[in-house]
Protein backbone atom coordinates (compact mmCIF):
# COMPACT_ATOMS: atom_id res chain seq x y z
CA UNK A 1 0.00 0.00 0.00
CA UNK A 2 2.66 2.15 0.75
CA UNK A 3 4.10 2.13 -2.85
CA UNK A 4 0.82 3.04 -4.54
CA UNK A 5 1.43 6.89 -2.59
CA UNK A 6 5.34 7.20 -4.77
CA UNK A 7 4.15 8.85 -7.56
CA UNK A 8 5.09 6.92 -10.78
CA UNK A 9 7.83 9.71 -11.98
CA UNK A 10 9.65 8.29 -8.44
CA UNK A 11 9.53 4.86 -9.31
CA UNK A 12 10.97 5.27 -12.61
CA UNK A 13 14.05 7.39 -10.73
CA UNK A 14 12.75 10.45 -12.09
CA UNK A 15 11.99 13.18 -9.50
CA UNK A 16 8.13 14.16 -9.46
CA UNK A 17 9.67 18.27 -8.99
CA UNK A 18 12.40 18.32 -12.00
CA UNK A 19 9.45 17.15 -14.29
CA UNK A 20 7.14 19.79 -13.04
CA UNK A 21 9.70 22.26 -13.42
CA UNK A 22 10.14 21.53 -17.28
CA UNK A 23 9.11 24.34 -19.15
CA UNK A 24 5.90 22.92 -21.82
CA UNK A 25 6.10 23.73 -25.47
CA UNK A 26 4.00 25.82 -27.14
CA UNK A 27 2.63 24.45 -30.05
CA UNK A 28 4.12 26.73 -32.49
CA UNK A 29 7.35 25.68 -30.74
CA UNK A 30 6.87 22.15 -30.64
CA UNK A 31 6.00 22.37 -34.20
CA UNK A 32 9.13 24.03 -34.98
CA UNK A 33 11.70 21.42 -33.06
CA UNK A 34 9.95 18.64 -35.91
CA UNK A 35 10.64 21.29 -38.86
CA UNK A 36 14.48 21.48 -37.93
CA UNK A 37 14.40 17.43 -37.25
CA UNK A 38 12.86 16.83 -40.71
CA UNK A 39 14.92 19.82 -42.53
CA UNK A 40 17.70 17.84 -40.92
CA UNK A 41 16.76 14.41 -42.31
CA UNK A 42 16.04 15.80 -45.79
CA UNK A 43 19.93 17.18 -45.77
CA UNK A 44 20.96 13.54 -44.70
CA UNK A 45 18.66 12.20 -47.00
CA UNK A 46 20.09 14.87 -49.81
CA UNK A 47 24.15 13.68 -49.22
CA UNK A 48 23.02 10.37 -49.33
CA UNK A 49 21.20 10.51 -52.49
CA UNK A 50 24.13 12.98 -54.08
CA UNK A 51 26.32 10.06 -53.54
CA UNK A 52 24.25 7.26 -54.76
CA UNK A 53 23.65 9.25 -57.83
CA UNK A 54 27.58 9.68 -58.16
CA UNK A 55 28.29 5.93 -57.99
CA UNK A 56 25.64 5.49 -60.58
CA UNK A 57 27.13 8.26 -62.68
CA UNK A 58 30.26 6.46 -62.11
CA UNK A 59 29.09 2.99 -62.96
CA UNK A 60 26.63 3.85 -66.10
CA UNK A 61 29.81 5.61 -67.54
CA UNK A 62 32.32 3.07 -66.81
CA UNK A 63 29.89 0.43 -68.27
CA UNK A 64 29.60 2.78 -71.42
CA UNK A 65 33.35 3.00 -71.78
CA UNK A 66 33.74 -0.49 -71.67
CA UNK A 67 31.16 -1.49 -73.99
CA UNK A 68 32.74 1.29 -76.56
CA UNK A 69 36.21 -0.32 -75.96
CA UNK A 70 34.91 -4.07 -76.26
CA UNK A 71 33.63 -2.58 -79.62
CA UNK A 72 37.11 -0.79 -80.92
CA UNK A 73 38.84 -4.31 -79.96
CA UNK A 74 36.63 -6.29 -82.23
CA UNK A 75 37.56 -3.34 -85.26
CA UNK A 76 41.07 -5.43 -85.01
CA UNK A 77 38.99 -8.40 -86.24
CA UNK A 78 37.97 -6.43 -88.84
CA UNK A 79 41.49 -5.33 -89.98
CA UNK A 80 42.30 -8.68 -89.83
CA UNK A 81 39.97 -10.26 -92.12
CA UNK A 82 40.44 -7.63 -94.54
CA UNK A 83 44.27 -7.61 -94.83
CA UNK A 84 44.27 -11.13 -94.65
CA UNK A 85 41.43 -11.32 -97.90
CA UNK A 86 43.81 -8.75 -99.62
CA UNK A 87 46.66 -10.39 -99.87
CA UNK A 88 47.77 -13.28 -101.58
CA UNK A 89 47.05 -17.06 -100.42
CA UNK A 90 50.18 -18.27 -99.59
CA UNK A 91 50.77 -14.63 -96.96
CA UNK A 92 47.80 -14.88 -95.25
CA UNK A 93 48.85 -16.02 -92.10
CA UNK A 94 51.96 -13.63 -91.91
CA UNK A 95 49.76 -10.65 -91.99
CA UNK A 96 46.89 -12.37 -89.25
CA UNK A 97 50.34 -12.96 -87.20
CA UNK A 98 51.62 -9.05 -87.77
CA UNK A 99 48.06 -8.12 -86.62
CA UNK A 100 48.18 -10.30 -83.12
CA UNK A 101 51.26 -8.80 -82.60
CA UNK A 102 50.24 -5.31 -83.06
CA UNK A 103 47.75 -5.63 -80.20
CA UNK A 104 49.31 -7.75 -77.79
CA UNK A 105 52.54 -5.42 -78.32
CA UNK A 106 50.67 -2.66 -78.27
CA UNK A 107 48.91 -2.95 -75.32
CA UNK A 108 52.21 -3.65 -73.76
CA UNK A 109 53.70 -0.80 -74.42
CA UNK A 110 50.78 1.21 -73.80
CA UNK A 111 50.94 -0.12 -70.46
CA UNK A 112 54.61 0.27 -70.06
CA UNK A 113 55.32 3.86 -71.60
CA UNK A 114 52.56 5.07 -74.29
CA UNK A 115 49.61 6.47 -71.33
CA UNK A 116 52.26 8.22 -69.32
CA UNK A 117 53.44 9.83 -72.04
CA UNK A 118 49.77 10.29 -73.64
CA UNK A 119 47.70 11.29 -70.91
CA UNK A 120 50.12 11.07 -67.74
CA UNK A 121 49.46 14.73 -66.35
CA UNK A 122 52.54 15.92 -64.17
CA UNK A 123 51.98 18.46 -61.22
CA UNK A 124 53.70 20.91 -63.34
CA UNK A 125 52.70 20.08 -67.20
CA UNK A 126 54.48 20.98 -70.25
CA UNK A 127 52.19 21.10 -73.33
CA UNK A 128 54.39 18.56 -75.42
CA UNK A 129 54.06 15.44 -73.38
CA UNK A 130 53.40 13.36 -70.20
CA UNK A 131 55.45 11.45 -67.62
CA UNK A 132 53.40 10.07 -65.00
CA UNK A 133 51.96 6.48 -64.34
CA UNK A 134 54.41 4.29 -66.08
CA UNK A 135 53.34 0.80 -65.48
CA UNK A 136 49.64 1.91 -64.02
CA UNK A 137 51.39 3.46 -61.47
CA UNK A 138 49.11 5.40 -59.06
CA UNK A 139 46.01 3.91 -60.88
CA UNK A 140 44.75 2.17 -57.41
CA UNK A 141 44.44 5.51 -56.46
CA UNK A 142 42.03 7.30 -59.16
CA UNK A 143 40.28 3.77 -60.01
CA UNK A 144 38.40 5.42 -62.81
CA UNK A 145 41.70 5.52 -64.41
CA UNK A 146 41.66 1.92 -65.66
CA UNK A 147 38.29 2.51 -68.02
CA UNK A 148 40.43 5.54 -69.65
CA UNK A 149 43.60 3.34 -70.10
CA UNK A 150 41.41 0.78 -71.30
CA UNK A 151 39.54 2.54 -74.22
CA UNK A 152 42.70 4.62 -75.00
CA UNK A 153 44.77 1.42 -75.70
CA UNK A 154 42.58 0.00 -78.23
CA UNK A 155 42.92 2.94 -80.23
CA UNK A 156 46.68 3.41 -79.72
CA UNK A 157 47.22 -0.35 -81.32
CA UNK A 158 45.16 0.72 -84.07
CA UNK A 159 47.90 2.89 -85.83
CA UNK A 160 50.26 0.01 -86.20
CA UNK A 161 47.74 -2.38 -87.57
CA UNK A 162 47.43 0.47 -90.31
CA UNK A 163 50.81 0.17 -91.34
CA UNK A 164 50.68 -3.28 -91.47
CA UNK A 165 48.01 -3.61 -93.87
CA UNK A 166 50.45 -1.01 -96.33
CA UNK A 167 53.55 -3.08 -96.32
CA UNK A 168 52.03 -6.28 -96.38
CA UNK A 169 53.84 -9.68 -97.86
CA UNK A 170 57.43 -8.22 -98.50
CA UNK A 171 57.91 -6.74 -94.75
CA UNK A 172 59.94 -9.07 -92.41
CA UNK A 173 58.33 -9.06 -88.57
CA UNK A 174 61.74 -8.07 -86.89
CA UNK A 175 60.99 -4.97 -88.64
CA UNK A 176 58.04 -4.47 -88.24
CA UNK A 177 57.90 -5.16 -84.75
CA UNK A 178 60.37 -2.65 -83.89
CA UNK A 179 58.58 -0.06 -85.87
CA UNK A 180 55.42 -0.99 -84.00
CA UNK A 181 57.26 -0.26 -80.49
CA UNK A 182 58.22 2.88 -81.62
CA UNK A 183 54.64 3.94 -82.72
CA UNK A 184 53.03 3.22 -79.40
CA UNK A 185 55.50 4.22 -77.78
CA UNK A 186 56.48 7.77 -78.57
CA UNK A 187 54.96 8.59 -81.93
CA UNK A 188 51.05 8.15 -81.58
CA UNK A 189 51.62 9.39 -77.56
CA UNK A 190 52.65 12.46 -78.44
CA UNK A 191 50.07 13.27 -80.88
CA UNK A 192 47.44 12.37 -78.12
CA UNK A 193 48.96 14.30 -75.39
CA UNK A 194 48.64 17.32 -78.04
CA UNK A 195 44.90 17.08 -78.85
CA UNK A 196 43.36 14.78 -75.71
CA UNK A 197 45.07 15.75 -72.44
CA UNK A 198 43.67 18.45 -72.06
CA UNK A 199 47.15 20.10 -71.15
CA UNK A 200 48.49 20.07 -74.89
CA UNK A 201 49.77 22.70 -77.10
CA UNK A 202 46.87 22.08 -79.52
CA UNK A 203 43.88 21.63 -76.57
CA UNK A 204 44.88 23.41 -73.25
CA UNK A 205 41.25 21.99 -71.82
CA UNK A 206 39.44 25.20 -71.80
CA UNK A 207 39.11 25.77 -75.90
CA UNK A 208 41.92 27.20 -76.22
CA UNK A 209 45.48 26.35 -78.32
CA UNK A 210 48.43 27.98 -79.31
CA UNK A 211 46.89 28.85 -82.64
CA UNK A 212 43.46 30.46 -80.84
CA UNK A 213 40.59 27.91 -80.70
CA UNK A 214 41.14 24.23 -79.29
CA UNK A 215 42.39 21.89 -82.16
CA UNK A 216 39.06 19.68 -83.20
CA UNK A 217 39.11 16.05 -83.37
CA UNK A 218 36.46 14.08 -82.08
CA UNK A 219 37.64 10.50 -81.90
CA UNK A 220 40.50 10.51 -83.93
CA UNK A 221 41.08 11.41 -87.89
CA UNK A 222 44.38 12.71 -87.22
CA UNK A 223 45.33 11.27 -83.70
CA UNK A 224 44.64 7.72 -85.05
CA UNK A 225 44.37 7.93 -88.33
CA UNK A 226 46.54 10.43 -90.02
CA UNK A 227 49.43 9.32 -87.92
CA UNK A 228 48.84 5.60 -89.27
CA UNK A 229 48.23 6.81 -93.12
CA UNK A 230 51.72 8.57 -92.91
CA UNK A 231 53.59 6.21 -91.26
CA UNK A 232 52.11 3.62 -93.99
CA UNK A 233 52.81 5.95 -97.03
CA UNK A 234 56.41 5.94 -95.53
CA UNK A 235 56.66 2.03 -94.73
CA UNK A 236 54.85 1.73 -98.39
CA UNK A 237 58.19 3.63 -99.89
CA UNK A 238 60.92 2.35 -97.83
CA UNK A 239 60.18 -0.96 -97.82
CA UNK A 240 59.15 -0.80 -101.96
CA UNK A 241 56.84 -2.62 -103.65
CA UNK A 242 56.29 -6.09 -103.85
CA UNK A 243 59.02 -8.54 -106.14
CA UNK A 244 57.18 -7.94 -109.88
CA UNK A 245 54.09 -5.89 -108.53
CA UNK A 246 53.84 -4.05 -111.13
CA UNK A 247 54.95 -6.15 -114.45
CA UNK A 248 51.63 -5.84 -116.39
CA UNK A 249 51.66 -9.61 -117.64
CA UNK A 250 51.69 -10.50 -113.70
CA UNK A 251 49.19 -8.05 -112.59
CA UNK A 252 46.28 -10.61 -111.93
CA UNK A 253 48.52 -12.32 -109.27
CA UNK A 254 48.67 -9.42 -106.90
CA UNK A 255 44.38 -9.62 -106.77
CA UNK A 256 43.23 -9.57 -103.27
CA UNK A 257 42.60 -14.00 -102.42
CA UNK A 258 39.44 -13.56 -100.58
CA UNK A 259 37.27 -10.96 -101.55
CA UNK A 260 34.40 -12.54 -99.08
CA UNK A 261 37.26 -11.22 -95.73
CA UNK A 262 37.20 -8.23 -97.30
CA UNK A 263 33.71 -7.56 -97.06
CA UNK A 264 33.29 -9.22 -93.52
CA UNK A 265 36.23 -7.42 -92.27
CA UNK A 266 34.45 -3.91 -93.50
CA UNK A 267 31.14 -4.50 -91.66
CA UNK A 268 33.27 -5.46 -88.84
CA UNK A 269 35.22 -2.39 -88.88
CA UNK A 270 31.70 -0.42 -89.53
CA UNK A 271 30.42 -2.30 -86.41
CA UNK A 272 33.36 -1.13 -83.93
CA UNK A 273 33.40 2.03 -85.23
CA UNK A 274 30.42 2.69 -83.06
CA UNK A 275 32.45 1.73 -80.34
CA UNK A 276 35.31 4.65 -81.42
CA UNK A 277 33.24 7.59 -82.21
CA UNK A 278 30.16 7.32 -79.85
CA UNK A 279 32.23 6.13 -77.34
CA UNK A 280 34.53 9.13 -77.58
CA UNK A 281 32.31 11.07 -75.44
CA UNK A 282 33.63 9.67 -72.78
CA UNK A 283 30.20 9.62 -70.66
CA UNK A 284 26.97 8.24 -70.36
CA UNK A 285 25.12 9.81 -67.45
CA UNK A 286 23.43 13.16 -68.93
CA UNK A 287 20.97 13.92 -71.60
CA UNK A 288 23.80 16.10 -73.16
CA UNK A 289 26.11 12.93 -73.66
CA UNK A 290 23.41 10.51 -74.84
CA UNK A 291 22.58 12.76 -77.99
CA UNK A 292 26.18 13.96 -78.58
CA UNK A 293 26.84 9.85 -78.95
CA UNK A 294 23.17 9.63 -80.54
CA UNK A 295 24.07 12.13 -83.51
CA UNK A 296 27.63 10.65 -83.20
CA UNK A 297 26.28 7.53 -84.53
CA UNK A 298 24.11 8.89 -86.95
CA UNK A 299 26.67 10.75 -88.56
CA UNK A 300 29.59 7.72 -88.65
CA UNK A 301 26.19 5.76 -90.69
CA UNK A 302 25.63 8.47 -93.59
CA UNK A 303 29.29 9.63 -94.43
CA UNK A 304 30.62 6.08 -95.12
CA UNK A 305 27.50 5.19 -97.13
CA UNK A 306 27.85 8.28 -99.22
CA UNK A 307 31.35 7.90 -99.76
CA UNK A 308 31.01 3.78 -100.41
CA UNK A 309 28.49 4.30 -103.18
CA UNK A 310 30.34 7.26 -104.87
CA UNK A 311 33.49 4.68 -105.48
CA UNK A 312 31.06 2.05 -106.34
CA UNK A 313 29.79 4.27 -109.04
CA UNK A 314 32.95 6.43 -110.18
CA UNK A 315 34.14 2.46 -110.70
CA UNK A 316 31.20 1.01 -112.54
CA UNK A 317 30.56 4.16 -114.41
CA UNK A 318 33.49 6.12 -114.94
CA UNK A 319 36.77 4.79 -114.75
CA UNK A 320 38.06 1.97 -116.27
CA UNK A 321 37.27 -0.75 -116.86
CA UNK A 322 33.98 0.12 -116.27
CA UNK A 323 33.03 -3.10 -114.26
CA UNK A 324 31.55 -3.34 -110.44
CA UNK A 325 34.49 -3.21 -107.35
CA UNK A 326 33.80 -4.85 -104.64
CA UNK A 327 37.25 -4.57 -103.11
CA UNK A 328 36.89 -0.64 -103.71
CA UNK A 329 33.49 -0.63 -102.45
CA UNK A 330 34.89 -1.30 -99.03
CA UNK A 331 37.61 1.21 -99.02
CA UNK A 332 35.27 3.80 -99.85
CA UNK A 333 32.98 2.98 -97.05
CA UNK A 334 36.00 2.85 -94.86
CA UNK A 335 37.14 6.44 -96.54
CA UNK A 336 34.07 7.70 -95.00
CA UNK A 337 34.31 6.54 -91.77
CA UNK A 338 37.62 8.02 -91.51
CA UNK A 339 36.09 11.18 -92.46
CA UNK A 340 33.59 11.99 -90.42
CA UNK A 341 35.72 11.08 -87.08
CA UNK A 342 36.72 14.23 -86.41
CA UNK A 343 33.92 16.14 -86.61
CA UNK A 344 31.21 13.80 -85.75
CA UNK A 345 29.79 15.56 -82.75
CA UNK A 346 29.32 18.87 -84.10
CA UNK A 347 28.35 18.69 -87.21
CA UNK A 348 24.41 18.12 -88.66
CA UNK A 349 23.52 14.82 -90.46
CA UNK A 350 23.78 16.74 -93.84
CA UNK A 351 26.83 18.21 -93.78
CA UNK A 352 28.18 14.69 -93.07
CA UNK A 353 26.54 13.58 -96.20
CA UNK A 354 29.12 16.12 -98.10
CA UNK A 355 31.69 14.99 -95.70
CA UNK A 356 31.77 11.88 -97.12
CA UNK A 357 30.91 12.30 -100.58
CA UNK A 358 34.31 14.44 -100.91
CA UNK A 359 35.94 11.20 -98.86
CA UNK A 360 34.74 9.05 -101.78
CA UNK A 361 36.31 10.98 -104.23
CA UNK A 362 39.19 11.99 -102.01
CA UNK A 363 40.25 7.95 -101.87
CA UNK A 364 39.68 7.38 -105.58
CA UNK A 365 42.20 10.03 -106.19
CA UNK A 366 44.95 8.52 -103.66
CA UNK A 367 44.57 5.54 -104.83
CA UNK A 368 45.05 6.49 -108.52
CA UNK A 369 47.82 8.35 -107.37
CA UNK A 370 49.47 5.42 -105.75
CA UNK A 371 48.90 3.13 -108.71
CA UNK A 372 50.30 5.82 -110.89
CA UNK A 373 53.75 6.72 -108.95
CA UNK A 374 53.84 3.01 -108.41
CA UNK A 375 53.86 2.78 -104.50
CA UNK A 376 52.79 -0.38 -103.59
CA UNK A 377 50.46 -0.26 -100.91
CA UNK A 378 48.00 -3.62 -100.34
CA UNK A 379 44.96 -2.48 -98.38
CA UNK A 380 45.39 1.11 -99.63
CA UNK A 381 46.03 2.86 -95.90
CA UNK A 382 47.45 5.80 -96.99
CA UNK A 383 44.16 6.64 -99.49
CA UNK A 384 41.81 5.62 -96.91
CA UNK A 385 43.88 6.44 -93.62
CA UNK A 386 45.80 9.73 -94.91
CA UNK A 387 44.21 11.17 -97.29
CA UNK A 388 41.05 11.20 -95.41
CA UNK A 389 42.54 11.33 -92.20
CA UNK A 390 43.47 15.02 -93.62
CA UNK A 391 40.28 15.72 -95.09
CA UNK A 392 38.65 14.97 -92.22
CA UNK A 393 40.46 17.64 -89.86
CA UNK A 394 40.24 19.85 -92.51
CA UNK A 395 36.61 19.59 -92.78
CA UNK A 396 36.37 20.03 -88.88
CA UNK A 397 37.55 23.70 -89.48
CA UNK A 398 34.89 23.80 -92.47
CA UNK A 399 31.49 22.46 -90.86
CA UNK A 400 29.89 22.84 -87.45
CA UNK A 401 27.47 25.90 -86.67
CA UNK A 402 28.15 27.52 -83.79
CA UNK A 403 24.41 28.85 -83.52
CA UNK A 404 23.91 25.05 -82.78
CA UNK A 405 25.68 25.34 -79.30
CA UNK A 406 27.16 21.52 -80.06
CA UNK A 407 30.85 22.90 -80.11
CA UNK A 408 31.07 23.76 -83.94
CA UNK A 409 33.05 26.79 -85.11
CA UNK A 410 32.88 26.32 -88.86
CA UNK A 411 34.43 29.01 -91.21
CA UNK A 412 31.52 28.46 -93.66
CA UNK A 413 29.40 29.51 -90.52
CA UNK A 414 31.62 32.60 -89.41
CA UNK A 415 33.77 30.60 -87.05
CA UNK A 416 37.90 30.50 -86.58
CA UNK A 417 38.59 27.54 -86.58
CA UNK A 418 39.85 26.25 -89.85
CA UNK A 419 43.54 28.20 -88.77
CA UNK A 420 44.36 25.35 -86.02
CA UNK A 421 43.11 22.75 -87.57
CA UNK A 422 45.76 23.48 -90.40
CA UNK A 423 48.63 24.01 -88.23
CA UNK A 424 47.54 21.15 -85.93
CA UNK A 425 47.42 18.66 -89.19
CA UNK A 426 51.23 19.91 -90.30
CA UNK A 427 52.10 19.07 -87.30
CA UNK A 428 50.78 15.98 -87.20
CA UNK A 429 52.74 14.96 -90.99
CA UNK A 430 55.88 16.45 -89.38
CA UNK A 431 55.95 14.48 -86.06
CA UNK A 432 54.65 11.25 -87.78
CA UNK A 433 57.52 11.44 -90.59
CA UNK A 434 59.96 12.78 -88.67
CA UNK A 435 60.30 9.83 -86.80
CA UNK A 436 59.43 6.96 -89.58
CA UNK A 437 61.67 7.68 -92.42
CA UNK A 438 64.77 7.63 -90.17
CA UNK A 439 63.59 4.70 -88.13
CA UNK A 440 62.06 2.70 -91.19
CA UNK A 441 65.03 3.79 -93.25
CA UNK A 442 67.65 2.32 -90.59
CA UNK A 443 65.85 -0.88 -91.06
CA UNK A 444 65.79 -1.24 -94.53
CA UNK A 445 70.18 -0.59 -94.51
CA UNK A 446 70.50 -3.14 -91.58
CA UNK A 447 68.27 -5.46 -93.54
CA UNK A 448 65.65 -6.13 -90.97
CA UNK A 449 62.93 -4.61 -93.09
CA UNK A 450 62.52 -6.35 -96.54
CA UNK A 451 62.00 -10.02 -97.21
CA UNK A 452 64.36 -11.70 -100.09
CA UNK A 453 63.00 -11.92 -103.84
CA UNK A 454 63.07 -15.51 -102.84
CA UNK A 455 61.49 -15.47 -99.77
CA UNK A 456 58.50 -13.45 -101.26
CA UNK A 457 57.78 -16.05 -104.58
CA UNK A 458 57.77 -19.00 -101.60
CA UNK A 459 55.47 -17.02 -99.73
CA UNK A 460 55.86 -16.32 -96.23
CA UNK A 461 53.38 -18.82 -94.91
CA UNK A 462 55.59 -21.14 -96.23
CA UNK A 463 59.14 -20.02 -95.20
CA UNK A 464 58.21 -19.22 -91.78
CA UNK A 465 54.93 -20.54 -90.38
CA UNK A 466 53.70 -23.68 -89.40
CA UNK A 467 51.46 -25.16 -90.91
CA UNK A 468 52.86 -23.82 -93.74
CA UNK A 469 49.16 -22.76 -95.18
CA UNK A 470 46.45 -20.88 -93.90
CA UNK A 471 43.74 -23.18 -95.37
CA UNK A 472 43.11 -26.90 -95.02
CA UNK A 473 42.31 -26.95 -99.09
CA UNK A 474 45.02 -25.79 -100.39
CA UNK A 475 44.76 -27.04 -104.17
CA UNK A 476 42.06 -24.81 -104.14
CA UNK A 477 44.26 -21.80 -103.88
CA UNK A 478 46.49 -23.11 -106.42
CA UNK A 479 45.71 -20.24 -108.68
CA UNK A 480 47.13 -17.56 -106.65
CA UNK A 481 50.35 -19.22 -106.00
CA UNK A 482 53.34 -17.24 -107.84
Amino acid sequence: GELTRIPAQRRAGRPAHARALRPRLTPAAAMEQQVVALQAQVKEMRAALQVRKANYDESLDTIWMLLATMLVVFMHSGFSLLEAGSVRFKNTQNILGKNLFVVTVGFLCWYGLGYPLALGIVDKPNEFMGGTGFFMDGFMDDRKTFRIWLFQGAFCATGGTIVSGAMAERTKLRGFGAFTVLMTTIIYPAVVYWVWSGKGWLNDGNGKSKIGPAFLDFAGSGVVHLVGGVAAIIGSLLVGPRKDRYDEQLADQFLAHNVPFCVLGTFFLWFGWYGFNPGSTGALHDIKAANTAALVAVNTTLSPCIAGLVVFYLRARILPPKRLDVSAFCNGILAGLVAVTAACSVVKPWESCIIGFVAGLGYQAGSMLLDRLQIDDVVDAFPVHGVNGFWAIIAAGLFGDPGHGIGGNGVFYGGDQLGVQVVGVLAIIGWTAAWSVPVLFMLRRAGLLRLSDNFQEQGADNMEHTPAKAYSDHDHYEHTKV
